[in-house]
């Protein structure tokens, strides 16, 4: 079972600025690119922090005199990479209270930008992909059952199994269940072939 990479997320093309970019300018950007963040970087295209929409006003609004990215960024910058799994960047992103992700390889320098709405393409994967990879991947590759064994269908993302197991197997198989990207629930309707659990 593979979970998807930051790569396979991020947008490749962050829009960057470097720190005496002036806040007219950032605004410009913000709107021409239609995006809500810049990332802040030095000379060697390195990240130093992210400027958002919402900094702008913040400080606007306080009447702050800051006219430069260097002054209104949110720094040091919080950064991904782009082998993470996607599961791994969304928890750094949660416990930094942060909505994306400068994206930096093996020297440090931006390649990408990974935010919040590219995190929701997960759930929006195919019923048929996910129904798949359940089937093919944790039913028969990780579990070594038959795929006969097991009905595994697929509704907008909810996944209900039937069909008969170990008991032993079933909150295994309802945990890699959940953990395939796109899932959004399982419903389990499995019935258990033998009670292994209380000869134990």
């Amino acid at each position: 079972m593979r979970h998807r990479s930051v790569a396979d997320l991020m947008t490749p093309t962050a829009v960057s600025v470097v720190p005496g970019t002036t806040f007219k300018e950032i605004a410009r950007l913000l709107d021409e690119f239609d995006i809500t963040a810049v990332c802040v970087v030095d000379e060697s295209n390195r990240p130093l922090g992210v400027v958002s929409e919402a900094d702008l006003v913040r400080r606007r609004a306080a009447g702050a005199v800051l006219d430069t990215a260097g002054a209104l960024m949110s720094s040091p910058a919080v950064v991904a990479r782009p082998e993470w799994s996607v599961v791994r960047a969304a928890r750094v992103m949660d416990r930094a209270s942060v909505k994306r992700l400068p994206v930096v390889d093996d020297d440090g320098r931006l390649v990408g930008v990974l935010s919040r709405s590219d995190l929701v393409q997960l759930f929006l994967r195919r019923d048929r992909a996910i129904q798949v990879e359940i089937v093919e991947d944790v039913v028969t590759h990780t579990l070594r059952l038959s795929p006969s064994a097991l009905s595994v269908e697929v509704d907008d993302g909810r996944v209900t199994l039937s069909g008969t197991v170990r008991r032993s197997l079933v909150p295994v198989l309802l945990r890699l269940c959940n953990s395939v990207d796109g899932v959004v629930g399982v419903v389990d309707r499995l019935r258990y072939e033998d009670d292994d659990l209380s000869r134990k």
